[in-house]
């Protein structure tokens, strides 16, 4: 691959601004991470997404907001907004271990130093612009403020918090995938802020009077309990979460309104998932696939360096685990990418400065999802269910493996492979029809020495809170998974995940899976302790102690010391 020049990439400063020839930006994105312009990278992909609609964009990445806020002045006043994002993570998940001890590293910033974005960045961010421009439009996305749209438990401060609209003082929130709101955000605003119109489209939330919201189509609005109800009973939180997670897994959804203090946060529907030329569209994007040249001499971005030789192939899961965000912020439908944008895609990567033939990753936010979904789209359109494999694999779901296997096959052909790997987690209850095939593939050709599974748990009451299957499929994997290294002569290890302090775990529901798992001749070294992380059932669960759907009371692990004997069962073997 050709060196790259700072011409390449989305500019960063005024000299790289004026080095183009522009006398004015259209949009100014924040972004809480170090800049790698890589369809990895939300920054990035919505920088990239803007730049083909014409339009000027620049990137302002990790600002000092402890300074004189010369980071949020140097670039002046966009035409159109700013775009706010705390970055791939949630500022408080990236800064706090699950028992809120203060991290000592960042892997979203060169050499991994912690300490280069605020806590609740998106909220820091957007005040300061708010402060010192205060007319023009902020939009702000990403996952911090996705997850956090509507009233959520944060568990950093254990409490309830109101929409991050309300803190934030934003103009507009864009949740979930940004590849068609924001764009369409960008157009809308070309004209000058125009809130009827910005009221109109798909996908965002907003702040309202009550005259707008009792004028919204009754039919199709839902209305939730208010922030301040949620503060006074837990029962209503929950309540309100079935409704949220309900909608937001459906393919028509109907508009949200919560009431907070004098003023209603609107969310209205999403979007209908990405078609194959829409998601190719994202990634086909003219990315370098590199963290900007700023940062030579500044030491390896970590996130970079564990996926700049991997290949995302879909998004959305279906998997509907109670502690996961991704069908949240991603959506519950699958979008997958055509097979010559992932050939396209790989062939790049074999020209990258020290690519040595193997790949990292061909996966996903589920390894295995590519391609599936509804044998019929229109039973799809009416299905709410958060799950299409939880309790039981729905009958509707086309979970072949022929197009995954059949991509494997193509990409091993690309000179310059030696090897794909899948580095993904693998959903192994999708195997049904063609599993035993797909697992002896993996096993063959896709793994370099250990398969990593996330069976959660051992105990059934506390995989149905968690939306897992029973273990008793994890036995029949382990089975299988020795059985084919042994006829294929392969000393292969299968190494499973599980996590502690999960709403409805005791000590003694971890002292029967240090005992299950010793019995496999597991010996356990991957921890995992739940940190509860908002919009998702567990955080619901962790916050009121019962599940929400069913009203059941559940026992939860709170104190730090509470958790701390949960996760040492993890490694009685070493005793």
């Amino acid at each position: 691959m050709n060196a790259f020049s700072p011409d390449d990439f989305l500019p960063t400063s005024l000299k790289e601004v004026r080095a183009r020839g522009w006398d004015e930006l259209d949009v100014i994105l924040f972004s809480g991470d170090a800049y790698i312009d890589h369809p990895a990278f939300s920054a990035a992909v919505v920088g990239r997404l803007l730049e083909a609609e014409g339009l000027r964009v620049a990137i302002v990445p990790q600002p000092n907001w402890r300074d004189d806020l010369r980071d949020f002045r140097k670039l002046g006043r966009p035409r159109l907004f700013f775009g706010v994002t705390a970055g791939n993570m949630d500022s408080m998940v990236n800064h706090y271990t699950a028992n809120k001890r203060l991290r000592s590293d960042d892997a979203y910033t060169p050499g991994g130093k912690a300490g280069f974005r605020p806590d609740y960045a998106t909220i820091t961010y957007t005040r300061i612009l708010k402060r010192l421009f205060p007319d023009t439009p902020v939009i702000i996305g990403g996952i911090e403020a996705s997850l956090r749209r509507l009233t959520h438990y944060d568990y950093w401060q254990d409490r309830l918090l109101p929409s991050i609209l309300i803190d934030s003082g934003a103009d507009l929130l864009a949740y979930g995938m940004g590849d068609k709101n924001i764009p369409e955000i960008a157009h809308t605003l070309r004209n000058g802020f125009n809130a009827k119109l910005l009221r109109k489209l798909k996908q965002v939330a907003f702040l309202a009077d009550r005259h707008y919201v009792d004028h919204l189509d009754t039919a199709h609005t839902l209305r939730l309990h208010s922030y301040e109800r949620c503060l006074q009973d837990a029962k209503a939180f929950g309540e309100n979460f079935v409704q949220i997670e309900t909608q937001s897994n459906r393919w028509e959804a109907a508009t949200l309104v919560e009431p907070t203090g004098d003023r209603f946060v609107v969310v209205n529907p999403p979007h209908e998932p990405l078609s194959e030329t829409e998601i190719d569209h994202s990634f086909d994007l003219p990315y370098t696939r590199l963290p900007h040249p700023r940062y030579r001499s500044k030491g390896d971005i970590p996130a970079w360096e564990m996926i700049k030789f991997s290949v995302n192939l879909h998004r959305g899961c279906f998997g509907g685990c109670s502690f996961c965000t991704i069908s949240a912020h991603q959506g519950k439908f699958i979008s997958s990418r055509s097979e010559a944008s992932i050939l396209a895609e790989v062939h790049r990567i074999t020209q990258m400065p020290g690519f040595k033939g193997y790949l990292s990753d061909l996966g996903g936010p589920s390894a295995n999802m590519y391609r599936m979904g509804g044998k019929d789209k229109e039973r799809c359109r009416k299905c709410s269910r958060p799950s299409c494999l939880y309790p039981k694999l729905c009958k509707n779901l086309d979970n072949r493996h022929a197009p995954l296997l059949e991509l494997y096959h193509q990409v091993e052909k690309i000179p310059g492979i030696k090897k794909a790997f899948i580095g993904s987690g693998i959903r192994y209850d999708l195997f049904e029809e063609d599993g035993d095939r797909y697992l002896r593939e993996v096993i063959r050709r896709h793994v370099s020495g250990r398969l990593k599974v996330a069976p959660e748990h051992t105990e059934d009451k506390v995989l149905k809170l968690m939306r897992k299957p029973s273990f008793d499929l994890f036995r029949s994997l382990n089975e299988r998974f020795h059985h084919i290294c042994q006829q294929e002569g392969l000393r292969y290890q299968l190494i499973p995940y599980f996590i502690s302090s999960h709403p409805g775990c005791t000590e003694a529901d971890m002292k029967h899976l240090a005992e299950e798992t010793r019995r496999l001749h597991f010996r356990l070294e991957q921890v995992q302790d739940l940190t509860p992380t908002p919009m998702t059932l567990s955080s619901v669960m962790f916050y009121t102690g019962e599940n929400p759907y069913t009203g059941e009371k559940v026992y939860v692990a709170r104190t730090q010391e509470e958790k701390r004997r949960q996760k040492s069962y993890f490694f009685t073997w070493k005793k």
